[in-house]
C-alpha cells in the first residue's frame, strides 16, 4: 500500500475523532459555568513611578455574597490580567476592594533542604522585604477600589506612600 493510500484511510478516522471531541471541548469553554459572565480586567501597578513586578493583585467583592475574588500576579512590567475561575477569564461585574502585595524573600540567609529545595517553613522564616507599603496588602487598610463594568476594563493602580 502506498503512503498516499495510508494517509487517505487515516483521514476519516481522525476527522471522526476530532468531531467527537468538539462537544467535550465546548462544555469546558462554555459561558454557563455557574459563576456568571466575566469581563476582561487588565492594567498596571506602579509605585514611586516604577512598575511593580511579581506583585499579587486581588480584587475582593465589596458585597461578600455578591461574587468571587479575582487575582493575578504582575509581570516584569507591572502588567496584570485578572482571573476568576480559569486563567485570564476576567472578573464578575461589580465593586471591589483591591489589594496589592509584593515581597522579596532573601533565601541567601537560610539553609535549604538537601538538593537545594526550600520547605515552606524555611521560606516563612526567611527575611522579607516589602516592595510596596504594607497598607496595600489588606482589604481593611488598602485605599484601592475598582468597579468592573460589563465591558473590557483597564485598571491602573498607582501606589503611594
Amino acid at each position: 500500500m502506498s503512503k498516499r493510500r495510508e494517509i487517505s484511510h487515516r483521514a476519516p478516522v481522525l476527522l471522526v475523532i476530532v468531531l467527537g471531541l468538539l462537544p467535550v471541548a465546548a462544555i469546558g469553554c462554555g459561558e454557563d459555568d455557574g459563576i456568571g459572565q466575566r469581563y476582561p480586567v487588565a492594567g498596571t501597578v506602579t509605585y514611586q513611578g516604577q512598575p511593580v513586578p511579581r506583585a499579587t493583585i486581588t480584587f475582593t467583592p465589596v458585597d461578600a455574597g455578591g461574587g468571587r475574588p479575582a487575582t493575578d500576579d504582575t509581570d516584569q512590567n507591572g502588567y496584570f490580567r485578572l482571573s476568576t475561575a480559569s486563567p485570564r477569564d476576567g472578573a464578575l461585574a461589580g465593586k471591589y476592594m483591591v489589594t496589592v502585595s509584593a515581597v522579596e524573600i532573601d533565601l541567601s540567609k537560610t539553609k535549604g533542604a538537601p538538593g537545594g529545595m526550600y520547605r515552606s517553613d524555611i521560606i516563612l522564616k526567611a527575611p522579607k522585604k516589602r516592595l510596596v507599603p504594607a497598607k496595600y496588602s489588606s482589604t481593611k487598610t488598602s485605599p484601592l477600589t475598582a468597579e468592573v463594568k460589563p465591558q473590557s476594563n483597564t485598571v491602573d493602580l498607582v501606589l503611594e506612600d
